[in-house]
């Protein structure tokens, strides 16, 4: 993580997050009354994305720790949880949309540890099955270089039966939590692309064989893993490209270590088109096939997507024929025509994962 700028709010200043960050960071740091004069400073630069990405602002999460996934309106969800640790991330993908998402884009780490752990207190004592993940607003794994708490997370999830942690990345930041006591109910995933992709589209994320390798250190401790193959960019020959990911990701891991893989092509709500055009100026990504779907976001033409998405999912059935593949934000007839059935048929696709993660990580029956 290449901070240059460290704020701190005055709110947080004896916070114990705070003085080893300070110390570990060891650079100049501004104390601020609160957040927005942090947000000024960002809106004003000439680029915002970039700019947030090298200013840390330390301050508390003042709304809810534990939230819904928002979904997409008139596509299936997968009903997640999210644990809210904190905002936007250090690496920078071409088609990410945070980007867009924030105004300003700036990362910030929530140092409110004490009210994050009765969140999840009040989450455990209901007994109910979740999937929770801390990688919906940033990246799980890039605080492990400044701040190393996963470990903590992992330790705390151990002790209870009803939910399990998901923490995706695309870093190999892993080595703070190979000998942690996790008793499967932490997964550890990946988000993974062609190698083209990876080194034109996703700079300052790990490569592909690095992320593997991790993945395959991790299966080795016993933790059970997941993949994400999102977004995939539709262009010629990619087809080929993904299938050469698919086969050296079964070279390293085992299918049966494999709670879940999800499959999404790219999608963008259209005011990301001209912050990558801007910031990505030899990416060609928002140019393919692309109509507004039932969410206003730009979607492949849905017969493209349905004939990528039946070549992608063959290649992973010849090789892994029981694992859950699914997909983030389709609709029942790309379902029906690519895995040949609609979650609702097996309960829905919260019930779908819930049954994977109940197999692989031994989570206990609801009692409420």
């Amino acid at each position: 993580m290449q901070i240059t700028n460290l704020y701190i709010d005055r709110d947080v200043l004896d916070y114990p997050a705070v003085d080893a960050i300070r110390t570990r960071l060891n650079i100049p740091h501004t104390v601020i009354e609160g957040p927005e004069k942090v947000y000024e400073i960002i809106s004003a630069s000439a680029d915002p994305v970039e700019s947030g990405k090298h200013a840390l602002l330390l301050t508390k999460n003042k709304g809810a720790f534990i939230r819904n996934c928002p979904g997409t309106v008139k596509y299936t969800c997968c009903d997640y949880t999210i644990l809210h640790i904190g905002t936007f991330c250090t690496m920078d993908c071409s088609y990410c949309i945070l980007q867009s998402y924030f105004h300003p884009p700036v990362l910030q780490l929530f140092v409110n540890h004490d009210d994050m752990t009765a969140s999840l207190d009040s989450v455990f004592s209901q007994n109910k099955k979740m999937r929770i993940g801390t990688g919906e607003f940033t990246d799980s794994m890039i605080w492990e270089t400044i701040y190393p708490f996963a470990d903590k997370l992992i330790l705390k999830f151990a002790k209870q039966t009803h939910a399990i942690l998901e923490l995706k990345t695309k870093t190999v930041n892993i080595s703070n939590i190979l000998e942690v006591s996790h008793n499967r109910k932490t997964i550890l995933s990946w988000s993974l692309n062609t190698e083209r992709i990876i080194k034109s589209e996703e700079r300052g994320t790990s490569s592909l064989d690095a992320r593997l390798n991790a993945a395959a250190r991790c299966q080795s401790k016993g933790y059970p893993l997941a993949f994400h193959f999102d977004p995939m960019i539709i262009y010629p020959g990619c087809e080929k490209e993904y299938q050469d990911v698919i086969e050296k990701l079964f070279s390293h891991v085992s299918s049966e270590n494999i709670v879940w893989i999800s499959l999404g092509t790219f999608r963008f709500m259209p005011a990301l088109k001209a912050i990558v055009e801007k910031r990505f100026e030899h990416s060609k990504i928002v140019y393919g096939e692309f109509i507004k779907g039932m969410d206003a976001k730009m979607r492949y033409f849905k017969p493209l997507r349905i004939s990528f998405y039946q070549k992608i999912i063959s290649y992973i059935r010849l090789l892994a024929p029981d694992v859950l593949i699914y997909f983030c934000m389709e609709d029942t007839e790309v379902w029906e025509k690519t895995i040949g059935f609609d979650p609702s048929d097996y309960g829905g696709l919260p019930r779908m994962l819930d049954d994977s993660a109940t197999r692989h990580c031994g989570l206990s029956e609801d009692i409420n």
